[in-house]
């Protein structure tokens, strides 16, 4: 009988030192596949691959949840997920996968709803073109010639947040990630009905990004303008109001020592001329030219934008706001970042909850780009100087 309790005892005290599988994600991107585990603590736990076929395999030691990673279907460069429950109390999941790929692998800290993270990272192989989502359109750049010759006026639209990143969530649950997504899809077809206007979005799916790569994804398809879309968040329910920001001077300057320490690679940056050889004096006053330019025509639009959205929504300041946020940070794009309306307010969630309320906000973003460039459009013999300030305007004296 004592034996008896002692095992009994001795089961409990397993099953309370277990680490639990919360939940097991998949997230698919153009760039690849992530997996995450969420449990409620970090638990032992060893990663290595398998060939022939290819397979990646997490041990995680003391671990219950095998239902919830049992539920979980492929998807993308992961073809199927099994797990099973081992011997000495650790629990095993193998990710089949369509080809060979080491896998990266970190660890996150619990952050809002989330618990304790094991992420793995695994890119498409290189040179591979991911198929498109159904009803997806392709997002990626024109060919350099084609975009030169056409000259259209590029507006990148970036979705904040995204797949692991939910952003803010509203009293109804409404997620900021998909209310972002549709806003910015919305605001991408009225800018590509608009003749001589192109939009390109940083995703086009439910999948994060960095924050860096967004502005990269601009930059590599020479956009006019940035806007990242978001819903603004407060613990004051009572809180409304829409608002347009633009990089603060903290935040310019930041990034302003970034690419001059970098200015071996910022030639276009400033219009073609090459850094690398000129002294921080006048690599400073080139970086500077650009950046300033550019902060003056993201005033510009932002006004227009702010103008606009005032007549959908109460406006939660009256003038443009500067913040430090890293995706404005690009030197040489006009960029902004529209606080559509707050998600945790009742009654502006409902407002990004309808159809008719994200058109109408949408349609107020569009008025602020269209009106900005049409007073100043970028003409096809002007581009660089349009795309560069007064940097740009330097290249074209000194070809």
């Amino acid at each position: 009988m004592r034996a008896l309790l002692f095992l009994s005892l001795l089961c409990l005290v397993s099953t309370a030192g277990a680490a639990e599988l919360r939940e097991l994600r998949l997230w698919d991107s153009p760039e690849g596949t992530r997996v995450v585990f969420e449990l409620d603590r970090v638990p032992g736990h060893k990663v290595f691959t398998l060939d022939n076929p290819a397979r990646i395999v997490i041990d995680l030691s003391s671990t219950r949840g095998l239902g919830r990673a049992q539920l979980v279907r492929g998807k993308g460069e992961v073809r199927a997920v099994r797990a099973a429950e081992r011997e000495d109390g650790s629990l095993r999941v193998v990710l089949d996968m369509t080809h060979a790929v080491e896998p990266r692998v970190f660890l996150l800290d619990p952050a809002e709803q989330y618990g304790h993270r094991l992420v793995l990272d695994m890119p498409v192989r290189e040179g591979e073109v991911p198929a498109l989502a159904p009803g997806a359109t392709p997002a990626g750049p024109p060919l350099v010639a084609e975009a030169w010759q056409s000259a259209p006026i590029v507006v990148a639209i970036d979705a904040g947040h995204g797949g692991e990143d939910p952003g803010a969530i509203g009293p109804s649950g409404l997620q900021e990630k998909n209310v972002a997504l549709d806003l910015a899809r919305r605001l991408a077809r009225l800018v590509d009905a608009e003749p001589g206007f192109r939009a390109v979005l940083t995703r086009d799916g439910d999948y994060y990004l960095g924050l860096r790569e967004r502005v990269n994804r601009a930059r590599k398809v020479q956009a006019d303008l940035f806007v990242s879309v978001h819903a603004n968040a407060l613990k004051d329910r009572r809180m409304r109001g829409s608002a347009v920001y633009v990089v603060s001077p903290r935040g310019a300057t930041s990034e302003h020592a970034r690419w001059l320490a970098r200015r071996e690679n910022a030639a276009d940056l400033v219009g073609g001329i090459e850094l690398e050889n000129k002294g921080d004096e006048l690599a400073a006053v080139l970086i500077d030219l650009s950046q300033s330019s550019t902060m003056e025509a993201s005033f510009d639009v932002g006004d227009r934008m702010l103008s606009a959205l005032g007549r959908v929504n109460k406006l939660q300041r009256t003038q443009v706001q500067q913040a430090a946020f890293v995706v404005l940070k690009a030197p040489d794009i006009p960029s902004v970042l529209v606080e559509t309306a707050f998600i945790t307010n009742p009654t502006e969630e409902k407002l990004l909850r309808s159809d008719q309320g994200k058109q109408r906000l949408a349609h107020s973003m569009f008025a602020g780009i269209k009106g900005y460039f049409e007073s100043y459009r970028p003409r096809d013999d002007g581009r660089t100087v349009a795309r560069h300030g007064e940097a740009g305007l330097q290249k074209v004296k000194m070809d």
